[in-house]
């Protein structure tokens, strides 16, 4: 396979943006995007020798400043200014895999050659991501309107020998990065600065790494979901492919094939039951799971469009001699696409937390809280409790980000998307999901061993056959912190097939 990625105006899929991170691939410009990058930038100065007329963000001001002419001999001093003065994040550090997702997404922007940048500086940004040179940016101080202003701000420090990058374990400053690599500082062109703030690639690179991860919690949400049914002695007739042909959605059809897979051989599904139903955290794991698959498809579609886009302004038109000030920075698609995937995936959680709650409650011949003796033990009482508190956070966590909006930049930018709020929020709330998903495989897989000597299905006994490796049957009371945190890990590194991953 090529280790090498070459960035082009060819459609960019979710599922190669995966191989390049899991292979680790290096990038580079084709020669379709090194000439559609020069030709812009050769359009854009002979416009500008011919024109004194203001061009926004090339030779006025920003935002309300619009109408402030700026002299050609300061037309560098702008961009560079603009960069330092946006350079206002603040708040925890945005994790180094969104940021060279960040990088990535902005040289495919820049790549289609409507941005005016220089090469120079796009090739500087390809040498940062191969060598994993990664900006410090911060999650707080986007509105998600105008592109991500202070995010991206950051991200483009480190080209003027400013700020701070994640290098070879440590943060050092960006001007040290560049001696060592013998690289000057970009001297940046008019509107490259706007180019390079412009942009919706914070929102982006978080939707890009939340949504691959959110497609992996979901099937490992159906095959979790089906150990706890064998766990839980439940019934396989509500999976039957029969009730789901009459409502078929397409998530919902999805998930009751799989958990028909997953237990296929299973002793424990086939046995005689002695009850008619299931409460609905078993039942109507198709309807529910599937539901999240739907929307994760929603959001897909939508995060496919951004990273094949445009996002920065103005956007030069070389066959139409045109430079046009639009509005395609804001995150209003991201926005919306971020709340929903937030609701989605919390209900994965939110069913996940009722499936344990059923298997420590000492119904169908299990032992109170799965353990031995309890009383003398509480067994796996507290695992609930803190999947029920991770559960509320997410709650919260899911309230919509994009029905707020602050006027800003003295009302000529007065309406925002708040999109990179929720993009942060996102990120946290599908690490909570995987974590409540632990909380239930850990009980799940306790509550199977009272089961035997019949056993699950060959795939399932196959999967906690590995993760007993990792954590062993409780037959005490013991710190459950280290348990859970290994769960975590096991399901946090299971590897899944990208036809799985992204169907």
């Amino acid at each position: 396979m090529d280790s090498i990625h070459y960035i082009s105006s060819d459609i960019l899929q979710l599922s190669d943006i995966n191989d390049i991170i899991q292979l680790h691939k290096k990038i580079e410009l084709s020669k379709e995007a090194i000439d559609k990058i020069s030709k812009c930038r050769t359009y854009l100065n002979d416009r500008m020798s011919l024109q004194d007329e203001p061009i926004y963000g090339i030779n006025t001001g920003f935002g309300s400043l619009y109408n402030v002419k700026i002299s050609k001999d300061k037309l560098t001093q702008l961009q560079e200014n603009l960069v330092m003065s946006h350079a206002c994040g603040i708040g925890e550090q945005v994790p180094n895999e969104v940021v060279k997702l960040m990088l990535f997404l902005k040289i495919q922007s820049l790549s289609y050659g409507f941005s005016g940048v220089q090469l120079e500086t796009v090739n500087r940004l390809v040498d940062f991501y191969n060598n994993d040179i990664l900006p410090i940016v911060y999650t707080q101080g986007s509105l998600g309107a105008s592109g991500d202003l202070a995010p991206l701000a950051h991200l483009a420090l480190p080209l003027l020998g400013k700020g701070e990058v994640y290098y070879k374990g440590s943060i050092v400053a960006s001007e040290k990065v560049l001696s060592d690599f013998n690289w000057k500082p970009i001297q940046l062109q008019s509107k490259e600065g706007l180019a390079l703030l412009n942009g919706t690639q914070f929102m982006s690179a978080y939707g890009i790494h939340v949504l691959i991860k959110s497609y992996k919690i979901s099937y490992l949400a159906d095959l979790i979901g089906s150990i706890s049914i064998d766990a839980f002695d439940g019934r396989i007739e509500p999976f039957s492919e029969l009730v789901h042909l009459i409502r078929p959605h397409n998530g919902q059809l999805k998930t009751a094939e799989r958990v028909r897979e997953f237990l296929e051989d299973s002793e424990l599904i086939k046995q005689k039951k002695q009850h008619v139903q299931d409460p609905y955290s078993f039942r109507c794991i198709p309807q529910v799971h599937g539901a999240t698959k739907d929307a994760l498809e929603y959001v897909h579609k939508v995060f496919k469009t951004e990273i094949n886009s445009v996002t920065d302004n103005p956007n030069i038109f070389i066959g139409e001699d045109q430079i046009i000030s639009g509005g395609n920075f804001h995150g209003q698609p991201l926005a919306l696409a971020f709340d929903n995937l937030k609701i989605a995936m919390s209900e994965l959680g939110n069913i996940s937390e009722r499936r344990t709650f059923q298997l420590v409650s000492g119904l169908r011949g299990l032992p109170t809280f799965l353990v031995d003796n309890p009383g003398l033990n509480s067994g796996f009482m507290i695992p609930q409790y803190t999947a029920a508190s991770i559960v509320s956070a997410n709650k919260q966590l899911a309230t919509p980000a994009s029905i707020d909006s602050i006027v800003s930049s003295n009302g000529q930018e007065d309406h925002v998307s708040m999109g990179a709020n929720a993009a942060t929020q996102a990120y946290r709330l599908v690490d909570n999901v995987e974590r409540i998903l632990a909380i239930e495989l850990f009980n799940a897989s306790q509550a199977l061993f009272f089961r035997k000597p019949k056993k699950s299905s060959s795939l399932i006994e196959a999967f906690l056959k590995a993760y007993r490796k990792e954590v062993d049957f409780v037959d005490h009371d013991q710190i459950f912190h280290e348990m859970i945190k290994k769960s975590v890990h096991f399901i946090d590194d299971f590897c899944i097939e990208n036809e799985l991953l992204f169907d």
